[in-house]
């Protein structure tokens, strides 16, 4: 029954003064508005890059080229040829767990078909690319080891390129001249979306990547090799055995640097995502400023309500209330307006991170998590920065208080 009393006594005292609540609930509001709108961003830039990072595939393991060039000249990731299709096929015949093999020739060159042309990115593949790149083909078909063997003329062709060289023709079976060799066009892939670095993965064309050494790079070294591992647990060990193995296939013995970079599908997804979880805790950090602000807020006007209604709790405590009745009393004040500005402003947030993915086209994922948490934060505010102002009441000697004026 004192607990209901003291609960009317508080909620009627915030109601008495409704503006000052309003504005004492506003700190709260736009601090919990701002944490949840600023996290929305941030983890909705990081599941986009996980998302771009799952587009590589499943347990993929990526070794590039590069490192240190013949003449002692330091390369960056696919900087020089350094990889042999013997090292690809040695990667297969002898790691155990892997399941796909594509070595890669990557180049740009300027494609043609009929009276339009596109400069874009030129692939050379293995027939299994497309099962470890999981990339269906929107229409046609891949090409066939068969095809690889023979350095055939074929082709298959991302929609950026399907879009701008036929528009809404039907490129199956057409000819698409690449440096003047003529291809024949098998397949046309699905949809990808932008890679991690923020290219346009279906700006592309696929060659057998023989027939992109021999015919179009001219050269008999790859940029990189990718390989797909059956589960997780064997990438870490496969990475090691893959090293150890490319070490020995170039005599690259104990001491001396590795003229290749081996990355596994994890690492590059923790440096992907670094940027985006720093980002994230930035914003996060900058908006929960606005919630200790919020909070001083709350312990100013209950200090103040403390010093106003003094002769008020001198009045409770001479017909019988106790010191924790009357610190229960101003606590719940100070929770009820931390509470309600929580509720507006997750109310708020949502509606902001609607607003700004419509308005700027960025991606806001908001979990429950966030939400009840940013809740959960906001009457702790209230507790923190309102025990001071009830325990200093509390304290209040009824004496002095009744002669207060």
């Amino acid at each position: 029954m004192r607990l209901a009393s003291t609960l009317k006594i508080a909620f009627r005292a915030l109601r008495r003064n409704k503006m000052r609540s309003t504005l004492t609930a506003l700190g709260m509001i736009i601090g919990v508005g701002a944490v949840i709108a600023m996290t929305g961003v941030g983890n909705g830039a990081k599941s986009q890059v996980e998302s771009q990072i799952a587009s590589l595939g499943k347990n993929v393991i990526l070794v590039f080229s590069g490192g240190i060039g013949p003449n002692g000249i330091r390369m960056g990731w696919g900087g020089t040829g350094t990889l042999k299709i013997s090292d690809a096929e040695a990667i297969e015949r002898e790691i155990p767990n892997v399941t796909i093999v594509s070595p890669e020739i990557r180049t740009s060159a300027q494609v043609v078909a009929g009276n339009q042309n596109w400069l874009t990115q030129v692939l050379g593949e293995s027939a299994d690319y497309f099962d470890l790149r999981q990339w269906p083909l929107e229409d046609g078909t891949s090409f066939t080891p068969q095809d690889v063997r023979s350095a055939a003329k074929v082709a298959v062709i991302g929609k950026t390129v399907a879009k701008y060289l036929y528009g809404s023709e039907s490129p199956l079976g057409q000819i698409i001249r690449i440096k003047n060799v003529p291809f024949v066009i098998l397949g046309v892939l699905s949809a990808k979306g932008l890679s991690i670095m923020g290219s346009d993965q279906d700006d592309v064309v696929v060659l057998p990547y023989t027939s992109a050494m021999k015919r179009i790079a001219g050269v008999t070294t790859l940029r990189g090799i990718n390989i797909q591992v059956a589960s997780g647990p064997d990438m870490a060990p496969a990475q090691q055995q893959i090293i150890g193995l490319l070490r020995q296939q170039h005599g690259i013995w104990s001491g001396k640097e590795e003229d290749f970079t081996v990355r596994s599908q994890e690492e590059i997804a923790a440096m992907a995502t670094a940027t985006s979880k720093i980002m994230s805790l930035l914003l996060g950090s900058i908006a929960s400023v606005s919630l200790l602000v919020g909070g001083i807020g709350i312990m100013n006007i209950m200090l103040v309500s403390v010093t106003e209604r003094t002769r008020e709790i001198g009045i409770r405590m001479a017909v019988g209330a106790h010191g924790r009745d009357i610190l229960l009393q101003f606590l719940i004040e100070a929770v009820a307006l931390s509470s309600l500005g929580g509720l507006i402003g997750i109310l708020l947030g949502l509606g902001s991170s609607r607003l700004i993915a419509a308005l700027a086209g960025w991606p806001v994922a908001i979990s429950a998590s966030s939400v009840a948490l940013a809740f959960l934060f906001s009457a702790a505010v209230g507790i923190f920065f309102g025990f001071y102002p009830a325990k200093k009441a509390s304290q209040l000697d009824p004496i002095d208080a009744l002669r207060y004026e």
